[in-house]
């Protein structure tokens, strides 16, 4: 049988059809293992975590929380080799018409270009990245290459 991929870009927008129905950019990201959505607010509860999708000074944001009783404390690797302890959840994204439901590691995303981060647990066996196409940020793109360009100036005086 012949396995049917979905062609996608390097960014695209995505929901999370149990949280907020809004369409919102995400970067594919091939080299991340697993995929990362931005939040604020977190709170663990005994059994539970909530918390709430960006923060206010998103566009996305709405302030709703959101609460699941399973949650995983994982080390993430960042792209630049540092380690840090998130919290993991699994949530519903919808990508493509295609509903998945995968891992995120809740992390503060405010100094990306993109909000979410779409990894290879949610990309394996289900899309082919085709980096030509898709709905980049442009503008966020720029923003982000201009604050490093700022920031390597800034350490190399």
């Amino acid at each position: 049988m012949k396995q049917s991929f979905k062609i996608i870009g390097r960014s695209e927008l995505v929901t999370f059809p149990e949280i907020q129905e809004k369409p919102i950019p995400a970067r594919i990201d091939t080299g991340a293992k697993t995929s990362a959505v931005w939040a604020s607010e977190i709170v663990e509860d005994g059994n539970s975590l909530s918390f709430v999708l960006f923060n206010k000074t998103n566009p996305y944001y709405t302030g709703k929380p959101y609460t699941v009783n399973y949650f995983e404390k994982r080390m993430i690797a960042s792209s630049i080799g540092a380690a840090q302890l998130r919290y993991v959840v699994r949530i519903v994204v919808e990508l493509k018409g295609k509903k998945i439901r995968s891992f995120f590691s809740l992390a503060d995303r405010s100094q990306q270009a993109y909000p979410i981060l779409i990894g290879r647990n949610v990309l394996r066996g289900k899309f082919l990245v085709d980096v030509q196409s898709g709905r980049p940020d442009i503008l966020a793109e720029r923003r982000r290459r201009r604050e490093l360009r700022k920031l390597k100036r800034r350490t190399e005086i």
